[in-house]
């Protein structure tokens, strides 16, 4: 979160802090799902920004129900391409976080 100006940054701490409170019920406008990704329950938090900023944070819960982050990113300008570099790299990342946390 380096580079965030001090207004982006509180609002992704608070959209944070919003999806540890709600969980799974947090819906849009905050959090919408992802398509294109092998995972279902894949997710974005999209958390406003006070500049020319699109951040993005891609998680999806695990069996537990608790929010896994998985990867973050400004996607400003870059819009679908953001989704094609960075949709695989947060399936990989889940994937690791699942062989890890089997019950």
């Amino acid at each position: 979160m380096d580079g965030l100006d001090d207004s982006t940054y509180e609002q992704v701490i608070a959209a944070l802090l919003l999806l540890a409170q709600e969980g799974p019920q947090l819906g849009r406008p905050l959090v919408d799902t992802i398509t294109g990704s092998a995972l279902k329950n894949m997710k974005e938090l999209r958390p406003g920004s006070s500049g020319r900023s699109e951040i993005r944070i891609l998680f999806a819960f695990d069996h537990r129900r608790q929010a896994i982050l998985l990867l973050a990113g400004d996607k400003a300008g870059n819009w679908k391409k953001w989704y094609r570099t960075n949709i695989p790299l947060a399936e990989a990342e889940f994937d690791r976080h699942s062989e890890g946390d089997m019950p």
